[in-house]
C-alpha cells in the first residue's frame, strides 16, 4: 500500500469524525471515547501502543497489524479532537526528511 493511500485513508477518518463530531453521530464506542476527554482518549493510545509493543515481543504480526489499526484509529481521534488534521503531521515527517534524509526523531536538545 503506498504512501500516499495511507495519507488519503487517515485523511478521510479525520474529515468523517470531523463531520460525525459536529452532528454528534458516532458508534457507542467511539462516542464515549470522544466524550471521556482528551485525557482519556491520551490514555487509550498509550493503552494501544502497549499493546503493539507486546504483541511485537511475541511476534504476533496478525495481532500487531490489528492492534496498530486500533493505535491509529485512537490517534486520528485525539489529533480530530485538537483540531490537528493528519495532513499537519505528514507535513513535519516531509520536513524532517527535507533536513535529515529520511524522516526520523528529531534529536533531544541536551
Amino acid at each position: 500500500m503506498g504512501q500516499a493511500l495511507g495519507r488519503d485513508r487517515l485523511e478521510a477518518l479525520a474529515g468523517e469524525l470531523r463531520e460525525r463530531r459536529s452532528r454528534m453521530q458516532f458508534s457507542s464506542r467511539t462516542a464515549k471515547l470522544i466524550d471521556s476527554g482528551v485525557p482519556k482518549m491520551a490514555q487509550k493510545l498509550v493503552e494501544e501502543a502497549a499493546e503493539v509493543a507486546i504483541d511485537a515481543v511475541r511476534g504476533e504480526r496478525q495481532a500487531v497489524i490489528e492492534e496498530a489499526a486500533d493505535l491509529m484509529f485512537n490517534l486520528t481521534v485525539l489529533l480530530t479532537e485538537l483540531d490537528i488534521g493528519p495532513c499537519e503531521v505528514w507535513d513535519e515527517m516531509d520536513r524532517r526528511q527535507k533536513l535529515y534524509g529520511i524522516a526520523e526523531k528529531l534529536p533531544k536538545d541536551r
